[in-house]
């Protein structure tokens, strides 16, 4: 139990940061932002117990960098008229926690946004999705509108940004082979490669702090033929040498840290969170981990999918609970040097204090996942998510959120 929990605890440089412990909280989006695209007290009571719970380091939720074209309704929104409030709003939390790195997730949905209050766009049609095709120009504004959303994130006392580039947003699809078309960001990897190359090197000149970092959370492997890290546009076998490049090349230019997931959730969801019914497909993700790890010269490694574990009472066969546990596989892999750090993600929502009652030695008192995922139906109702095995608030939200679906359709019947 004590070495678990000395590694675990243990301190870590990311770039020129000191982050106190193992742990990063995942950027989970949670949809409770006003009409704006700004914090509400509901928002800030989240990161709140985040900050109470002492985790080295919190990502807040993909935060949309235009309103054009994003996946959720009451999404976080960081453009200028959000930077008051985004400023009010890291502050209030570093007042808490000034220990705890706080990092920005910026993301542009893409192909994702929804059509009832977006723009769907897209840089090749993708079966079941499609949406207005992208120009190179209009590309290259969306750039301006990242960087630009980098320099509020650090006037408002973020500790850096991750430049979203997994779970099928316009990062993601820009990289994957399925993006074929003969344009400045499609076909040749080298093309490909180069819209998350432009970004970090506009947004190292636009800052130029050596204490901001900066990183990306990236689908190792999307799951599907022409995914990211597949070996070809119409494949689905994994391939990953296009993702261990991007690795090396976005270090070179200056990435600090690198949280590896995989699959993307609208088309392989249990990829990307495994669920009760396939627990087994979270050991993909240290697998990833540990092969992209390799890539990296000094950038920090955080791995994903430990939520799946729990404290070992997790329904996977073939290994006893004690060896196969959320904190049995972070001390092991931290170790053995196939990562550097664990993230976590449901499990934030239903604990969001678990590193401080690691510290403390209150393991017992940890409100495990239970993997229902009934966070993730919040989220695809676009109403307000959080844990409903834990916080009776989002229990409530999601059974009016089922009555609600209930009487739409029986008024189209």
């Amino acid at each position: 139990m004590d070495n678990y929990r000395d590694t675990l605890l243990s301190p870590i440089n990311i770039g020129n940061r000191v982050c106190q412990n193992r742990f990063v909280i995942q950027a989970m989006e949670c949809a409770d932002a006003d009409d704006k695209g700004n914090p509400t007290p509901l928002t800030v009571e989240r990161y709140s117990n985040l900050f109470k719970g002492e985790a080295g380091m919190v990502t807040l939720e993909a935060i949309t960098v235009t309103n054009e074209s994003r996946g959720r309704m009451d999404q976080l929104s960081i453009m200028p008229e959000n930077a008051k409030p985004l400023e009010k709003f890291v502050g209030g939390l570093k007042k808490i926690n000034p220990d705890t790195l706080f990092v920005f997730q910026l993301t542009h949905s893409g192909e994702l946004s929804h059509p009832d209050f977006s723009r769907r766009v897209t840089v090749k049609p993708l079966h079941g999705y499609g949406g207005e095709l992208l120009s190179e120009e209009e590309v290259d504004d969306i750039i301006d509108q990242f960087v630009l959303a980098a320099r509020i994130a650090y006037d408002a006392g973020a500790d850096g940004v991750d430049m979203k580039l997994c779970h099928g947003y316009l990062g993601s699809q820009i990289l994957r082979p399925y993006n074929d078309r003969k344009w400045k960001y499609g076909g040749a990897w080298e093309n490909r490669r180069q819209f998350a190359f432009d970004l970090y090197e506009r947004i190292q000149k636009e800052i130029n702090d050596p204490r901001f970092i900066i990183g990306s959370k990236i689908s190792a492997w999307e799951g599907f033929p022409g995914g990211f890290g597949t070996e070809g546009p119409d494949s689905p076998i994994i391939d990953l040498t296009e993702p261990m490049d991007l690795i090396q090349g976005l270090e070179d230019r200056g990435a600090s840290y690198f949280v590896i997931s995989g699959g993307s959730p609208s088309i392989t969801v249990a990829l990307t969170q495994a669920d009760k019914h396939a627990p087994y497909f979270a050991y993909l993700h240290p697998t990833w981990a540990k092969e992209l790890k390799k890539a990296a010269k000094k950038a920090v490694i955080a791995g994903s999918n430990y939520s799946v574990f729990r404290d070992g009472r997790n329904g996977i066969l073939g290994a006893a609970p004690e060896v196969n546990s959320m904190f049995h596989w972070g001390d092991k892999f931290i170790r053995e040097g196939k990562v550097d750090m664990i993230a976590m993600g449901r499990q934030s929502l239903a604990d969001p204090l678990l590193p401080l009652k690691l510290r403390t030695g209150r393991e017992d008192e940890i409100k495990w996942c239970t993997l229902c995922d009934n966070c993730l139906e919040l989220l695809i109702r676009q109403v307000e998510i959080g844990c409903c095995t834990y916080n009776k608030y989002y229990t409530n939200v999601l059974v009016k959120a089922r009555k609600e679906q209930g009487r739409l359709r029986q008024s189209h019947t």
